[in-house]
């Protein structure tokens, strides 16, 4: 049987039919709007729902996020919320003494602008818990500080090397400080580490798709999915406890080059097979280099300092780059690649290039450059000549601590005001998208809406906004959190087109109505309706 109609009257808002007052939704999708859906009150069987004093949108999707690392940082200190070593080590203290038979302290995400450099010393936590190995990720989840028990059950020590792909800052003895940078330094530590139970993880994914359905997103791009995590993915579907749709990008390890594409292959048929139409692994995700806040990532100048005079780190040689992105390219794979540093992203866009010389042209190549922090401008029209898809993260875009101490001293000028080229590339006819990064930044898309639009911080500084000339509409910002991370995703959904999927979200309040653009923060999203299904809120 056909199910019943339901028509949103008010004021409604799509990034391609603009202005609308109503919108009818029917099986999951989206069957008329304006006056054509207005037409279908007159049949008994159709429910309106007033909108009121609120707007309908297209539903918010995150084209970049970890679902999986965000639901699990409820799990273990919360050390996220302290402003100063001192709270992170008694958080770690309390955390620790209330769970005594845990054998690891797990916890994440501090801020790594608390300590100079971004250096933690092991010192620090082994006041607070020095009979365990405790492991703390940073914001960036490209670092992590532990103490001295976890670096002893490591074998790390002055002797040690620095491993390939990572970086152990040293005391100047030579010992390791308790600092250790991107996953060839982190995995020496963390394959120690038991992994979670399954019920922890799956519990995590329920954590996660509920708060991410609770701020208006009803599709989110997993960037980073090991073997191990797609078995709790499968496991929360199989157990209906996914609260929004999930694409899984599948991990493709520098260090096992393309021997793993058949496991890669392998991987995606489970998840094919389960057939959850709110779970797919279509997609392989490749880092091509690290973050400016610790000089990992790639740069085609030196960073500025004497401390690291250097261009940073590429994870995959450029040649073994384009090899990998041909071959999952070819095998069907969207390939999503972490590029922060400007000469990361022309390494990630030569790899492309050379897929689609090596596979032909295929409509459906969505190849997704994610972050995009620096382009030189002699690349930028490549995106648009290479159908890429630059994926931003919008909240970084600011004045932050994190940036004022870390990430701009680091790049100097006049590169630091070159950051998240939004605006030039948009005006470029670049494909833009959006996501978080959560638990990295917030999930919130109105926050990172918010920055996009003014440049400034949560204090509203300045008050002209950091490098205002890449500040983006409202009407823009709103098209790549919607119509933008659809086309990533190669969904029928971000509009209010019909035959679209009925993903929709109400907030509170209109946006167009407000006085600047930086108070989209205090604007909330009241309900969420993922495939014309309520996913949070109250029944309207």
């Amino acid at each position: 049987m056909t199910s019943a109609t339901t028509v949103f009257t008010g004021r409604a808002w799509c990034p391609v039919q603009g202005d609308l007052d109503a919108v009818a939704v029917r099986d999951g999708r989206v069957v008329a709007v304006g006056a054509e859906a207005r037409a279908h009150l007159a049949g008994d069987a159709a429910r309106e729902v007033e909108v009121g004093d609120g707007i309908v949108l297209p539903a918010f999707a995150d084209g970049h996020a970890h679902p999986l690392f965000g639901g699990l940082e409820a799990e273990g200190p919360q050390v996220r919320r302290q402003d100063s070593v001192e709270g992170i080590v008694a958080e770690v203290a309390r955390w620790a003494a209330e769970h005594p038979d845990e054998p690891w302290v797990l916890g994440a995400s501090y801020d790594s602008s608390l300590a100079p450099e971004g250096l933690f010393d092991a010192h620090w936590l082994d006041a607070a818990v020095p009979d365990r190995p405790v492991v703390l990720r940073a914001w960036d989840y490209h670092t992590v500080w532990v103490n001295s028990v976890a670096l002893e059950r490591a074998g790390l020590d002055a002797d040690t090397p620095d491993p390939v792909l990572g970086e152990v800052p040293r005391r100047e003895d030579g010992s390791p400080l308790g600092t250790l940078r991107e996953w060839g330094a982190v995995d020496l530590v963390m394959e120690h580490v038991a992994p979670r139970p399954l019920e922890v993880r799956v519990r995590a994914v329920e954590r996660a798709t509920r708060h991410l359905a609770g701020l208006g997103i009803t599709w989110v791009q997993d960037a980073w999915a090991e073997a191990a995590d797609v078995e709790a993915w499968l496991a929360a579907s199989e157990q209906r406890r996914l609260h929004c749709a999930v694409n899984l990008a599948l991990y493709a390890d520098p260090r096992r080059g393309l021997g793993q594409v058949e496991q890669l292959v392998a991987l995606r048929r489970r998840v094919r097979a389960h057939g959850d139409p709110l779970l797919t692994a279509e997609t392989v995700k490749l880092f091509a280099d690290g973050v400016v806040e610790n000089a990992t990532a790639a740069l085609l100048e030196p960073y500025t300092g004497p401390e690291c005079a250097h261009t940073g780190m590429l994870v995959w040689e450029p040649d073994a780059l384009a090899e990998v992105v041909t071959a999952v390219d070819a095998v069907g794979f969207q390939p999503h690649l972490h590029t922060i540093g400007d000469r990361a992203v022309r390494a990630a866009l030569d790899a492309v290039e050379a897929a689609v010389r090596a596979n032909g042209a295929r409509d459906d190549r969505r190849p997704v450059l994610a972050h995009v922090q620096l382009i030189a401008e002699e690349d930028r029209p490549r995106l648009v000549d290479l159908g890429v898809v630059a994926n931003a993260e919008p909240l970084w875009a600011q004045l932050d601590a994190l940036m004022e101490v870390l990430t701009a001293p680091r790049l100097g000028e006049p590169r630091s005001s070159q950051q998240y080229p939004w605006a030039t590339l948009s005006a470029l006819g670049a494909r833009l998208s959006f996501g978080s990064d959560w638990p990295v930044s917030s999930a919130d898309p109105l926050e990172g809406i918010a920055v996009a639009c003014s440049r400034q911080t949560e204090h509203r500084l300045p008050a002209g906004g950091w490098t205002p000339h890449e500040r983006l509409s409202l009407e823009a910002a709103l098209r790549a959190y919607t119509a933008g991370t659809a086309h990533q995703a190669g969904r029928a959904a971000g509009t209010l087109r019909p035959g679209d999927d009925a993903d929709l979200v109400r907030l509170d309040r209109d946006p167009f109505t407000l006085a600047a653009p930086r108070d989209l923060d205090t604007v909330r999203v009241t309900h969420t309706w993922l495939r014309g299904r309520l996913a949070h809120g109250p029944t309207p």
